[in-house]
């Protein structure tokens, strides 16, 4: 049963909007005001049969089929028209569902425009060759073609940029898509599935469904007809993902979680470098993969850099995330609240030191909202430099050697963010070499774009998102033998 008097979002399989077969409903809650305020339909392992038949179908009849590159491109530049002009109306779904600033929803919503201009842009750039073959009256040529049928699976924390860098390219290259929404948070995915089909993709090309493990995410990422899967999320969650795989030998890539380090050396500008670390572990309300939540800093400038951190923490404005003037919002789920006192509680036994914040704040009329907070860590082995949190939380701990701080920096069971704060290029270049992460952001950081690879190391994930070669991550290629002798063809019992 639906309550009628809240917003109900319908499952998008084969270009209608419908319940889900068993008629299982679930409900979402608004973060910043513990309260009910959505509910949606979900899926059962017969509707996730039923949009990926419908993807498979359209990869060979139908005019999805029949397009030709450039004019898969256009289909993609009318959708980054559209969800740049819905933007707000985007961003203050997702911010209502997950509590995510509004400032930052609706800004993001709008730059993944520009995600997929960049592959409606690189539809038409994907190319074959011929090949100068080693054998006379042979022409050889290849060929792109798309991988198939494609799951991408897409967590609640940044859904629209999470989105656009696997359905940008998988439909430059001509795949059909069927998008898994997270089901603590998928509103935002619903609304944006309207866009897809305004934007004129046809019926059937993307499917958007969302549900529990066991009816919805296991019998996708298990499917026999997947070819391929884009999965972001937590790294416990991708070991199933992986053996799900086992089913279809989808080829498959991982964006997982990240407890990623900033190293900030003596001769840094300390102001940038303080800016840098609070978007590095406040951004976002510390929601982010690549949040910076291991900062180690050189012992020289150490109180001088935590006075400064402290001092501007202390300007920081928490409240409704719907306002454009909070910094903080509330976490997603209360069980990250949870977990953050935990790791905070065995920290300190461990000999840490909470320099500011380490409390719930609930004031802000919900449980789910958690203080801005330091962690002063004696050495790298105290577990709020292990734990990846998922909120406000940095933990610094103090190095004298640019050994010292890159050892620390790389011990970790994850890869995926960097951060280097120097003002000697040489340094910057040395340091951000020896880090084992995928992205370094030198002087800055948390900046992204769709022309710049974007994943991880280790536990953080394989695979690359945004980038020219994440379109060809979507293809195969085809290779083609043309015999252009006019003599038959010799001896069928040798090799050619």
């Amino acid at each position: 049963m639906t309550n009628s008097n809240l917003p109900h979002y319908q499952l998008l399989i084969d270009g209608q909007w419908v319940e889900g077969s068993e008629n299982q409903v679930m409900s979402s809650q608004n973060p910043a005001t513990d309260t009910e305020w959505a509910t949606f339909a979900c899926a059962s392992k017969d509707d996730v049969d039923r949009a990926v038949k419908a993807a498979r179908r359209n990869l060979s009849t139908g005019p999805w089929s029949t397009m030709n590159a450039t004019q898969r491109g256009a289909l993609l530049y009318h959708l980054a028209e559209l969800v740049e002009k819905n933007s707000k109306v985007l961003g203050e779904i997702e911010t209502t569902d997950s509590g995510k600033l509004a400032a930052e929803t609706v800004s993001q919503s709008s730059y993944v425009a520009s995600y997929y201009r960049y592959y409606a842009g690189l539809a038409d750039k994907i190319e074959g060759n011929t090949l100068p073959i080693d054998k006379p009256n042979m022409h050889v040529f290849t060929t792109p073609v798309p991988i198939g049928v494609v799951a991408a699976v897409v967590p609640w924390n940044a859904q629209m940029f999470l989105t656009a860098t696997k359905l940008g390219p998988a439909l430059a290259a001509g795949c059909t898509v069927v998008l898994k929404a997270s089901e603590l948070a998928p509103a935002p995915m619903f609304e944006f599935g309207k866009l897809i089909q305004e934007a004129g993709i046809p019926d059937g090309v993307v499917s958007i469904i969302t549900g529990d493990a066991p009816n919805c995410a296991i019998p996708l990422t298990s499917h026999p007809d997947i070819d391929r899967l884009a999965f972001t999320g937590g790294p416990e969650t991708a070991k199933h993902v992986i053996r799900n795989t086992a089913e279809n030998f989808a080829v498959t890539s991982l964006e997982l979680g990240g407890k990623s380090p900033i190293i900030v050396f003596e001769d840094a500008d300390l102001e940038s470098a303080a800016n840098g670390l609070i978007a590095g572990n406040f951004g976002a309300s510390g929601q982010s993969c690549v949040a910076g939540s291991r900062a180690f800093i050189q012992r020289s400038i150490l109180d001088e850099l935590v006075n400064k951190i402290e001092e501007k923490s202390k300007h920081i404005v928490m409240g409704d995330p719907l306002s454009s003037n909070t910094h903080v919002g509330p976490l997603c789920t209360l069980a990250q609240v949870e977990c953050i006192e935990a790791t905070i509680a065995k920290s300190v036994e461990q000999g840490a030191t909470v320099r500011f914040g380490g409390k719930r704040a609930p004031q802000f009329g919900s449980q789910n909202y958690f203080e801005p907070t330091m962690v002063e860590c004696p050495n790298d082995q105290v577990q709020t430099l292990k734990q990846e949190m998922f909120g406000p939380v940095m933990s610094i701990v103090a190095f004298d050697t640019e050994e010292e701080a890159i050892a620390m920096a790389n011990d970790s069971i994850y890869g995926l963010g960097s951060g280097v704060f120097t003002q000697n290029i040489a340094r910057a270049h040395r340091v951000s070499s020896k880090i084992n992460s995928g992205i370094c952001w030198i002087n800055t950081y948390r900046a992204t774009s769709p022309i710049a690879p974007f994943g991880g190391i280790n536990q953080s994930g394989y695979g690359r998102e945004a980038g020219v070669q994440a379109v060809l991550d979507y293809i195969r290629t085809k290779t083609t033998w043309i015999n252009t002798s006019s003599d038959p063809m010799s001896n069928p019992f040798v090799i050619r």
